[in-house]
């Protein structure tokens, strides 16, 4: 199993029986593969889908079905395709219960910047997409995101140096290394992959966190 692989195991475990749910591009389309058994979710997809499911086996795809990172889904019985302005009115009418995004970084107060690098002074891509209204709309914003970039530097901050997505929005934080809370007092790590201390997960992390009481074994089913 690779990082990626694990990261979108141990998200869909944060999924809830009944819950309109959201996945952004990269990681978060994978969480459609491992939804945990006994759980229900109605899988939006911004593009214009509702009601789908897992990806399908190669050479079972439909080219004119996809989500919004353009992979094949499987549409499930009663799914609706529809155009954008009806798909963001799903979004902006309130009716996404979680969404799970992947980041380029996150902070410790659950500051969230997704969306755009510096290409040259001043200029920014590659763009919003719709990441600005599902945090600001949905009642649950899961992100996932390996836990360092290749050069070894924290993708968990202090505080967030890259424009952002939305203010104080994050809820849970799932890497390959550790799974926190977000809450007001502070970042609470509760969960932490086998084989790693949690000094060591201290020496990666640019955030402050602390440990919650009831710290485990990192889940993946």
């Amino acid at each position: 199993m690779n990082e990626r692989e694990m990261i979108a195991r141990r998200a869909a475990l944060e999924l809830e029986d009944g819950a309109v749910v959201n996945l952004g591009i990269g990681i978060p389309t994978a969480v459609a593969n491992y939804i945990p058994e006994g759980v229900e979710v109605t899988m939006h997809a911004e593009n214009g889908v509702l009601a789908y499911g897992a990806t399908p086996e190669v050479g079972r795809q439909d080219p004119d079905v996809f989500n919004a990172g353009a992979q094949p889904i499987t549409l499930l019985p009663g799914a609706a395709i529809f155009d954008l302005s009806t798909s963001f009115g799903i979004i902006r009418g309130g009716h996404v219960d979680t969404v799970i995004l992947g980041t380029l970084e996150v902070d410790q107060k659950g500051n969230l910047a997704n969306w755009a690098r510096e290409l040259v002074p001043g200029k920014y891509g590659p763009g919003m997409g719709g990441a600005m209204e599902l945090v600001s709309k949905a009642r649950k914003v899961v992100v996932v995101t390996q836990h360092n970039v290749k050069n070894g530097e924290s993708k968990i901050l202090k505080e967030c140096t890259l424009p952002l997505t939305g203010k104080g929005v994050v809820n849970v934080i799932v890497t390959e290394k550790a799974v926190f809370n977000v809450t007001p007092q502070a970042l609470v790590l509760k969960e932490i992959a086998p084989g790693i201390t949690v000094g060591e997960l201290r020496a990666i992390t640019d955030a402050e966190f602390i440990v919650a009481e009831d710290l485990c074994e990192y889940r993946l089913g």
